[in-house]
């Protein structure tokens, strides 16, 4: 009857332990979205000030900046992790051709205004890589203490699900192709 009961309990304390740890790794999950979506947040309301500051130079480039606008609304409504990727995937597409465009512009090269903006663009871009690293490798430690056993016991016992990775868009999955030679 002790050894029962000493079994017993070792078996339930190995429960609450797993089930802690999947619990903590959830929320660190969760922590992690939060990280990407502080830093989205922000470039976010850092993009309106940058076609204000651009607009006037760049009357002739209305298109562009229509595209980026749209874009920008398309991130800020997307709601899962993979509708957030696709939309932040094709605003940075946008953004891309906006900075390359602007390189047409001395006056807004020059620009003291157009150039901290870019910068505070940058400095939260590397901020916001850094945040989906840090919530996929959130994902994997999860996903995979849900998986092996035990813990898969207890995962489906109480509902766990795995959380799903910040991927990017498949056409950005690809090598990307560099034209260096001259024209004719």
């Amino acid at each position: 009857m002790g050894i029962f009961v000493i079994v017993v309990v070792v078996v339930l304390a190995g429960a609450v332990l797993i089930y802690n740890s999947l619990v903590s790794l959830q929320n660190r999950v969760q922590n992690g979205w939060r990280q990407i979506d502080v830093q989205l947040k922000r470039r976010h309301d850092l993009i309106p000030n940058l076609i204000e500051a651009v607009k006037g130079a760049m009357e002739f480039e209305r298109d562009t900046l229509e595209r980026v606008m749209e874009a920008r609304g398309r991130a800020v409504g997307a709601g899962t992790v993979h509708d957030v990727a696709a939309a932040e995937t094709a605003l940075s597409q946008s953004l891309g051709r906006l900075f390359a465009v602007m390189e047409n512009y001395p006056a807004l090269k020059a620009n003291e205004n157009v150039l901290k903006l870019q910068e505070e663009l940058t400095t939260t871009e590397n901020q916001l890589a850094f945040a989906r690293q840090f919530y996929n490798d959130m994902v994997m430690q999860l996903n995979t203490r849900e998986q092996v056993f035990p813990a898969s016991i207890i995962a489906t016992y109480f509902g766990f699900k795995p959380a799903e990775y910040f991927t990017a868009a498949t056409e950005d999955q690809g090598t990307p192709r560099v034209d260096l030679s001259l024209p004719k």
